[in-house]
């Protein structure tokens, strides 16, 4: 199913990239899927595509790739989220996610936001892995860990963690994306084409 517009779907773009769309399963921070994700797919607007697409081919020539958490995200998974902070605290997933905050502190500290970036559709979550997706490069923490240790200077995770996000992050930078401090993993296209669109297409 091709998406819709003004969407590209990535892999149809670029077979190469790796998929790993957390909020279509249950292994993300709120332990189930999420509304609005009905397929695992990642989609992004033609802009941040192509550039994207830019950051594969240069991983590629070193026998490496990108592998994509999250991409588009409709209204609903944030409308989603918000009801999540409401519900009973799973021990669990707090360990792992976020050990040292509260989940209404998770909106206060500027890791969940009630309209986020990524319903604008020019925002991606990923990962360095081998080519053949087999293994990731250490990134210091796991994806979606709320904490300083995901923050872009911390100093407190191993050196080669530390240089595997400078190359993440300087990959994406030079490709006109713009990182996000708090989360290593997250990028937005510097000159995104509807910054003040919240999109709500399902993914399908």
């Amino acid at each position: 199913m091709t998406a819709p517009a003004p969407f590209i779907d990535l892999i149809e773009l670029c077979p190469t990239l790796r998929l790993d769309i957390r909020y279509h399963g249950s292994d993300n921070f709120i332990g189930l899927p999420v509304d609005g994700y009905e397929a695992p797919r990642a989609w992004l607007t033609g802009p941040a595509a192509r550039a994207l697409v830019q950051v594969q081919r240069r991983l590629e020539l070193f026998d490496l790739s990108l592998k994509i958490f999250d991409a588009y995200r409709p209204q609903r998974a944030v409308d989603h989220f918000i009801r999540w902070c409401d519900s009973p605290c799973d021990p669990q997933l707090k360990t792992l996610y976020y050990p040292e905050l509260e989940k209404s502190q998770l909106f206060e500290e500027g890791y969940l936001n009630r309209h986020s970036t990524h319903s604008r559709g020019s925002t991606v979550d990923l990962t360095i892995v081998s080519c053949d997706g087999a293994t990731e490069l250490d990134m210091g923490t796991r994806f979606d860990f709320f904490g300083p240790e995901s923050w872009l200077d911390c100093d407190s995770i191993p050196p080669q963690a530390r240089a595997n996000r400078l190359l993440l992050q300087r990959l994406m930078v030079e490709a006109g994306f713009i990182p996000f401090h708090h989360e290593w993993w997250h990028f937005t296209l510097r000159d995104e084409p509807y910054p003040h669109t919240c999109f709500d297409i399902p993914i399908r």
